[in-house]
C-alpha cells in the first residue's frame, strides 16, 4: 500500500468527527486540562500559529494514551477594536488590505461583501481557516465548548469576574497613562497594534531649562546628569512652538503639543517657528545656574518627547560623538553666528564615578568600542554599556550634597522627586519606540480617567508570588521572567471607549478590553457547550458565585448552577497552559493574577509551557507583506504528518524554529520511508506469542525499553523535538544496525520487529497521529489511540547485553577504519582479544575505582603482575580513563562479559561485513606480536 497521505488523512478525520472521538465528558477517569490561547480572527491562519496549537494537541493526546479523560478545548477571541479597523480598511478599499485578504489569505473577490460587517469578518476567518486547518491538522479539540468572546452567555460570565474584583476593592477609578490611538481617539492595547507591540512607557524627566521669557524643557531619562550638560541640541529644520502649558510658557517641538494634550495638559499654542531660531541662543540649568549654548543637531526627532535634547557628553556616548561632530563642522557654526571656539572650549562634566572608567566614561567606551561617527551601529551599544554601568555601580560626585557619594541606583527616584518638588523638573510620558494601530493611526501615551486593575496589590501581587512558586514552568528559567513581570506591573487600564466585548457593567459607556477579558476563560470551557439551555436573564452574579464557589456562597443557590458546578469541579485546575514567551509580561501573568484571587489555592494554574516563535526561510513571517505559509497550502502539498512532524522536530517548543521548504520535504521522504518499512514489518508472518531470542533480539528490545522510558520523560515536559528524535531517528539507527546483524526470517526476528514497531507507533501517535492510526490498525485490527502507551519491561533490559552489542559494533567500526586509513580489501581479519592478566587488572580497576594509584597499590599485590611492571603500569592507566566514563552499572555488567564469545558469535556478522574470514584468537593462544596490544574490551586486530 503506498502512502498518500491526504487520502489517510481524510479518512481519520471523518472517523473523528463522526464518532465525536475527542469530545470530553467527566468519568471516573484522571482529568487532564490543557489549553492555548484562542486565536483572534483578524486575519487569517498561518503556519506560526500552526504550531502553536498543535503543541498542546502532542500533550493532550499523550496523556489520552496514558489513560487520562482530556479536555482539550478552543474559542474565538473577538473583543476589542482589530476585528473592527479590519473591517474599515476593507470598506475603504485600501490597497494593502485588499492585497493581504486577496493574495495573502485567498479570500475570493465575490466573497469579500461577506467581510464587511466585524463578525461576518471573524466568522469567515474562524470556519475558513482556524477551524478548517486545525482539523486538518489533526487537533484533538472538543468542538462542542467553542464560544465567541462577544457571546451573551460569555459576557454574562466576564460582568461576574468584574463585579467581584470590583467589590474586593482590585478595579479603581482614575487619571492613568494608556496606549491612545490618535486615529480611532480610544485606548488601545498590545493585539491592537501593527507595530511597536513591545514598546513600553517611559516617563521622561522635563528639566526646566530657563530663557529670559520661557521654559524650554529638556526629556531625559536620567535625570541624575543634569549636572553634567554642557550644551543643548535642536533640529534646525523641525517645527517648533512658543505655548502655554498649564499656564507657564514653554518652549517645545510642534509635535510634543498633541502628546502633552493627550496627557491632561492644558496647552495653547501662541507662535510657530523653525527650530533655526533657537540655534545659538542660551539657556540656564535650573540646577547650576550655569548657562548652556543650543547647537543644531540633525539626530534630533522632533516628533520624541519635547523635540529638544540636553548634551551630557562625559556620560554618554551619543553625546560625546555628536559634540565632536559639530565641533568640527566649523563652517555650520559660522551660518548661525556661532563662534566656533566658543564651541571648542565646551569641555564635559565629569558627575559620576565608575570602576573601571576614567574621568570620562563616554569618551572611554566611544574609544573602547572603535565609534567613528554617529552611524555607527555600535554607538546603541556603547551607551547602552555605559548607562548601565554608572546606573548599578556609579557613584554621584561631591556636587550632589546630600546624595554624593551614593549609588545612582539608589537615588535616582528620590533625587527626581526632590528636584520636581523644588519646580526644577516636570515629567511627561513617551514610548520606547514607535507605536503604531492597526488601523493606521499613531498611537500617544495619553492620561485618562479610566478603570484599571490593581495589579500593585501587595496581597494580590504575593498570591500570584505563590502561584509562580508552586506551577510547572516549562522551560524553567521562564519562572524569573514571571517574577520579574510581577514586579513592576502596576495598575493596568482594562478598558476602551468601544469595541467588540462585554461592557463594563456598571457603566455601560465602555467595554472591558481584550487582555482583561481573557484572564479565566479557560473556566467557561467546562460550562460552555452546557450553559446554553439557561435563559441569559438568569446567568446572574449569584448564578456564578454558587457554580465556582458552591452552594454556600449564596443564600439560594441555583440548581442548574450546581449541576455545572460538578462539571467545573472535575476539569480544574488547568494542568498546562501552551502559550507564547511574549505573553508572560501581560496575558499570561493576568491569567495567573485573576486565578490567584478569584479561586482557592487548589485550582490554580497547575504548569505553564512557552513557546518560541517562528521564522520563514530565514525571516520573520509577515501577513502584511505576504511573508508567510498557509497551513491548508503547506497540509495539501506535505500532508499533515509531516507538517506536525516538521514543526515539533526541529526546535523544542520554547525555541524558535525555521519553516524552510527543502527540511519540510526532507521530513516527507523520511515518513514516506517510515511507512513503507512499517508495512513491510506489518506483512511479516509474526508469531502471536514471544519465542526464543537471540542476544541481537534481546539487545534491540533492551533499547526500546530505553527509549520508551525517555519518550515518556520527554512528553512530560513537553519536549517534542527530543521524544520525536528519539522514537523517530534514534530507533531507526538500532533498526538498521538490526537488520544488518539479524538472520531477520527467524520467528524470533519476525516477532521482535513487529513488537518494536507497535511500541514505536504508539509512542509517534501524539506527533503523527494520521500515519500511527492507519498503521497501528492495520498491524493489530485497533487505532493506536486505544492501544495505550507502551510501558518499558524491565524483563527486556540488559545492560549486558547492551554492552555486548555495543562492542560488537565498535569492533566493526575499528575494522572499518583500518580498513579505510590503509586501502586494503583485507581476505582474513584476526581478531586478538586481552590475556587473562589483563583482565585481572580490569577487574581490579571496578573493584578499587578509577583511581590509579589506588588500584596500582591493589594489583602490585599479584606475584604474577608485579613482575610485568611499566606494562601493568600502563594498562591501569589506560583502563581507568575508559572506566571513569562509564556508570557503575555499566561497569559490573563488563565483568560479566565473555569477550571472546561474544566476538565469535559476531563472526559470522563480521565475515558478511567484509567479505573475510574472521579468526577470534585470545592473546594467550598466538605468538602474533600485535596481539599484545589488546585491550580488555579493546581488542587488537589484525589484517591480511
Amino acid at each position: 500500500m503506498d502512502y498518500e497521505p491526504r487520502e489517510i488523512e481524510r479518512t481519520w478525520q471523518t472517523r473523528w468527527a463522526e464518532r465525536g472521538r475527542y469530545e470530553a465528558d467527566p468519568d471516573d477517569g484522571e482529568a487532564t486540562f490543557v489549553t492555548v490561547p484562542y486565536p483572534y480572527p483578524s486575519g487569517g491562519m498561518h503556519i506560526g500559529h500552526a504550531r502553536t496549537y498543535t503543541v498542546p494537541d502532542v500533550y493532550a493526546r499523550y496523556r489520552r494514551l496514558q489513560g487520562d479523560t482530556v479536555l482539550f478545548p478552543i474559542a474565538w477571541h473577538v473583543t476589542g477594536t482589530p476585528i473592527i479597523g479590519a473591517v474599515n480598511r476593507l470598506q475603504e478599499g485600501e490597497p494593502e488590505q485588499l492585497s493581504v485578504l486577496r493574495d495573502t489569505y485567498g479570500v475570493p473577490k465575490d466573497e469579500l461583501s461577506d467581510l464587511e460587517t466585524p463578525m461576518g469578518f471573524a466568522r469567515y476567518f474562524i470556519e475558513n481557516h482556524y477551524k478548517a486547518n486545525m482539523k486538518a491538522l489533526g487537533l484533538s479539540i472538543d468542538w462542542r465548548r467553542e464560544f465567541t468572546t462577544n457571546d451573551e452567555r460569555y459576557s454574562k460570565f466576564i460582568t461576574w469576574q468584574y463585579e467581584t474584583l470590583k467589590d474586593r476593592g482590585l478595579l479603581e477609578k482614575g487619571l492613568h497613562p494608556v496606549k491612545y490611538c490618535t486615529n480611532e481617539e480610544n485606548p488601545v492595547t498590545t493585539h491592537d497594534l501593527l507595530e511597536g507591540e513591545e514598546a513600553e512607557f517611559q516617563e521622561y524627566s522635563l528639566i526646566k531649562f530657563e530663557t529670559e521669557d520661557a521654559v524650554m524643557p529638556m526629556a531625559t531619562l536620567r535625570p541624575e546628569t543634569v549636572y553634567g550638560v554642557t550644551n543643548a541640541f535642536v533640529r534646525p529644520d523641525g517645527t517648533y512652538v512658543r505655548a502655554t502649558v498649564d499656564g507657564e510658557p514653554w518652549i517645545v517641538s510642534q509635535d510634543a503639543v498633541e502628546k502633552l494634550r493627550l496627557q491632561e495638559r492644558a496647552v495653547t499654542v501662541e507662535e510657530t517657528f523653525a527650530g533655526d531660531r533657537l540655534v545659538g541662543a542660551t539657556v540656564t540649568n535650573p540646577v547650576t545656574d550655569d548657562e548652556v549654548v543650543i547647537l543644531p543637531a540633525d539626530f534630533v526627532d522632533p516628533d520624541n518627547a519635547t523635540g529638544v535634547v540636553m548634551s551630557v557628553p562625559a556620560h554618554s556616548p551619543d553625546d560625546w560623538v555628536a559634540l565632536e561632530a559639530v565641533k568640527s563642522d566649523t563652517e555650520r557654526l559660522r551660518e548661525y553666528d556661532i563662534d566656533p571656539e566658543t564651541v571648542a572650549a565646551i569641555e564635559p562634566r565629569s558627575i559620576i564615578e565608575v570602576e573601571d572608567y576614567g574621568a570620562y566614561p563616554a569618551r572611554d567606551a566611544v574609544e573602547a568600542f572603535d565609534i567613528d561617527g554617529q552611524d555607527d551601529p555600535a554607538l546603541e551599544d556603547a551607551t547602552q554599556e555605559v548607562y548601565n554601568r554608572e546606573f548599578h555601580a556609579g557613584r554621584l560626585k561631591e556636587m550632589y550634597d546630600e546624595y554624593a557619594g551614593s549609588v545612582v541606583e539608589d537615588v535616582r527616584d528620590e533625587l527626581k522627586a526632590d528636584f520636581e518638588s523644588r519646580g526644577d523638573f516636570d515629567s511627561m510620558y513617551e514610548f520606547s519606540e514607535e507605536v503604531v494601530c492597526r488601523c493606521g493611526g499613531d498611537v500617544e501615551v495619553a492620561k485618562q480617567e479610566t478603570w484599571f486593575l490593581r495589579y500593585n496589590d501587595e496581597a494580590w501581587e504575593a498570591k500570584t508570588r505563590r502561584v509562580v512558586d508552586e506551577m510547572d514552568a516549562i522551560p524553567e528559567n521562564t519562572r524569573d521572567q514571571f517574577y520579574h513581570t510581577i514586579g513592576w506591573l502596576n495598575e493596568w487600564p482594562c478598558i476602551r471607549n468601544y469595541g467588540l466585548g462585554t461592557r463594563l457593567p456598571w457603566d455601560d459607556d465602555f467595554v472591558i478590553e481584550p487582555l482583561s477579558d481573557s484572564t479565566i476563560y479557560m473556566a467557561y470551557y467546562t460550562i460552555a457547550h452546557r450553559i446554553g439551555d439557561v435563559p441569559v436573564e438568569q446567568l446572574t452574579r449569584e448564578f456564578f458565585d454558587a457554580l465556582f464557589y458552591g452552594e454556600d456562597a449564596v443564600e439560594d443557590p441555583p440548581e442548574r448552577a450546581l449541576d455545572l458546578r460538578e462539571e467545573w469541579d472535575y476539569w480544574y485546575p488547568v494542568d498546562y497552559r501552551c502559550s507564547g514567551n511574549d505573553l508572560i509580561s501581560n496575558h499570561l501573568t493576568f491569567y495567573l493574577y485573576h486565578h490567584a484571587e478569584l479561586f482557592d489555592e487548589p485550582d490554580w494554574p497547575q504548569g505553564v509551557a512557552i513557546m518560541g516563535m517562528g521564522l520563514l526561510e530565514g525571516e520573520k513571517m509577515s501577513s502584511s507583506k505576504g511573508h508567510v505559509v498557509l497551513p491548508s497550502e503547506a497540509i495539501d502539498e506535505y500532508g499533515a504528518d509531516t507538517v506536525r512532524f516538521f514543526l515539533l522536530n526541529s526546535a523544542e517548543p520554547w525555541q524558535d524554529y525555521d519553516w524552510r521548504a527543502e527540511e519540510v520535504q526532507s521530513t516527507q521522504d523520511q515518513l514516506a520511508g517510515f511507512w513503507r518499512r512499517a508495512q513491510e514489518v506489518i506483512d511479516l508472518d509474526a508469531p502471536a506469542e514471544r519465542p526464543d531470542l537471540r542476544r541481537i533480539d534481546r539487545w534491540l528490545l533492551s533499547k526500546l525499553q530505553a527509549t520508551i522510558r525517555d519518550v515518556t520523560g520527554s512528553l512530560e515536559e513537553f519536549s517534542t523535538r527530543h521524544a520525536s528524535q528519539d522514537a523517530f531517528y534514534q530507533l531507526e539507527e538500532h533498526l538498521r544496525w538490526y537488520r544488518k546483524r539479524a538472520e531477520l526470517d527467524r520467528p524470533g526476528a519476525t516477532w521482535t520487529r513487529q513488537e518494536v514497531l507497535r511500541a514505536r507507533l504508539r509512542m509517534l501517535a501524539p506527533v503523527i497521529p494520521f500515519m500511527t492510526n492507519e498503521l497501528h490498525e492495520q498491524l493489530d485490527g485497533v487505532p493506536v489511540e486505544d492501544a495505550g502507551w507502551p510501558e518499558p519491561d524491565p524483563e527486556l533490559e540488559s545492560d549486558r547485553v547492551e554492552l555486548e552489542e555495543e562492542l560488537v559494533e565498535g569492533l566493526a567500526d575499528d575494522v572499518r577504519d583500518i580498513v579505510d586509513v590503509t586501502e586494503t580489501d583485507p581476505d582474513r581479519i584476526q581478531v586478538f582479544t586481552a590475556a587473562d592478566w589483563k583482565h585481572t587488572v580490569f577487574e581490579e580497576v571496578v573493584e578499587t575505582g578509577p583511581d590509579v594509584g589506588a588500584v596500582m597499590g591493589s594489583v602490585m599485590q599479584y606475584d604474577g603482575l608485579r613482575e610485568r611492571g611499566d606494562a601493568v603500569n600502563d594498562l591501569v592507566q589506560s583502563l581507568v580513563a575508559d572506566v571513569r566514563e562509564r556508570s557503575d552499572e555499566e561497569r559490573q555488567a563488563l565483568r560479566k562479559i565473555d569477550e571472546t564469545d561474544v566476538y565469535e558469535s559476531a563472526a559470522g556478522f563480521l565475515a558478511r561485513e567484509f567479505d573475510a574470514t574472521v579468526d577470534v584468537v585470545p592473546e594467550d593462544e598466538t605468538d602474533e606480536e600485535k596481539a599484545e596490544s589488546a585491550e580488555p574490551f579493546r581488542p587488537a586486530i589484525l589484517l591480511s
